[in-house]
């Protein structure tokens, strides 16, 4: 297990959490408060845990993300490019006509991305077919996927975790967002998913529960779900939406708003500045 260097996973998380505010102000729409949220668990996983190579990006045993929760694509853009699977100039024609970096994960469009998502459920339910496949080819990478908590209240993503025991799919870890918002606000007003962990333990996976913005736990779940064997693994990651943005924090109307100019000067300048 390579050493837990949280100095520059932070570094590298605050420089995400910039590009997400810039790409999301230049666009003019987006979705900032969960891409936000999210930002220390992508971090992990591409600056430290998964095998991947952006001079290849089709590499046949690389590891795969799937953002299934597609609306949150600014941090899955932000992360690629600073991995270097294209320049950081594109995150600034977000949703732009013509561009690379549209709304929602494009597949076809833009290295990196591995499933074209946006219709909640459809990207975890696409993660169980790749770890099915990995399995059945006998291969040793591993599968990721990220749900949001609002997503989980689609039925879609529940069939696809029965599927996911049944089949004993131990190469696979999802991670729930977990920030208690969504579009309509709370989740548990919404559409309550408590208790989420016995849920999912009772559909056969192991459950790992984090504070999805301490690099420590969250790098200990991956290690602890690739040791885990004959089930799927689900890291619940507790975290806050918005976060890094003070004004922005548990504030459910920066779920898929832009940030006008003085906004999001203010939010660079929380950030560290401009850069």
């Amino acid at each position: 297990m390579a050493k837990i260097d949280d100095k520059r996973l932070k570094e590298i998380a605050t420089e995400i959490r910039r590009d997400i505010i810039r790409s999301v102000y230049a666009a003019g729409s987006g979705h900032p408060g969960g891409s936000l949220s999210a930002a220390d668990i992508v971090t992990a996983l591409y600056f430290h845990k998964m095998k991947v190579d952006p001079s290849n990006p089709k590499w046949e045993d690389r590891d795969r993300f799937i953002l299934s929760k597609g609306h949150g694509a600014p941090v899955l853009y932000a992360a690629l490019a600073e991995k270097g699977f294209f320049p950081k100039e594109e995150l600034l024609k977000l949703r732009h006509i013509d561009a690379m970096l549209q709304g929602h994960p494009d597949m076809k469009g833009t290295p990196g991305v591995e499933m074209s998502t946006g219709s909640l459920g459809q990207g975890f339910s696409t993660s169980i077919g790749m770890a099915l496949a990995s399995k059945l080819d006998q291969k040793e990478n591993r599968i990721y996927v990220l749900l949001g908590d609002g997503e989980v209240q689609e039925g879609i993503v529940w069939e696809a975790a029965m599927a996911a025991a049944h089949y004993q799919l131990d190469n696979l870890t999802a991670i729930l967002d977990f920030n208690g918002l969504q579009i309509d606000g709370c989740t548990d007003e919404v559409m309550s998913i408590n208790p989420i962990a016995d849920k999912w333990a009772s559909f056969r996976w192991h459950v790992i529960v984090i504070d999805g913005h301490d690099f420590e736990q969250i790098i200990n779940a991956f290690d602890e779900a690739e040791a885990t064997k004959g089930k799927p693994t689900i890291i619940i990651a507790k975290t806050v939406k918005g976060k890094g943005v003070s004004f922005m924090e548990n504030q459910v109307g920066w779920h898929g708003n832009a940030p006008k100019k003085e906004e999001a000067e203010k939010a660079l300048e929380e950030l560290g500045g401009a850069r």
